[in-house]
């Protein structure tokens, strides 16, 4: 059974930066399908970006030009590296491998 475990949130400025990783366990096979989805307080899950098997990216607008998708196949490893970062970018980041969701981990982005 795939488990996914993220790490990488925390509390950041305004502008400042974050990667977000999400490590795959249990998997016997190259990542294909993966992406971040993020939950703010008070709002429903909202799609953030996906990597696909071939390797294209694509992003929410909210995000695009900020936020970059990438994948270590050969570590099972998600990432989502994040820059300029705003207060309304926080939130609890999920990954999802396929069609298992990780637990989500806190980004806080505040002064």
């Amino acid at each position: 059974q795939v488990q996914l475990v993220e790490s990488g949130g925390g509390l950041v400025q305004p502008g400042g930066s974050l990667r977000l990783s999400c490590a795959a366990s249990g998997s016997s096979g190259s990542i294909h399908v993966a992406g971040w989805s993020r939950r703010a307080p008070g709002k429903q899950r909202e799609w953030v970006a996906t990597v696909s098997s071939g390797g294209t990216r694509i992003y929410a607008e909210s995000v695009k030009g900020r936020f970059i998708i990438s994948k270590d196949s050969a570590k099972n490893t998600v990432y989502l590296q994040m820059n300029s970062l705003k207060p309304e970018d926080t939130a609890v980041y999920y990954c999802q491998i396929g069609s298992t969701w990780g637990q989500g981990t806190q980004v806080t982005v505040s002064s």
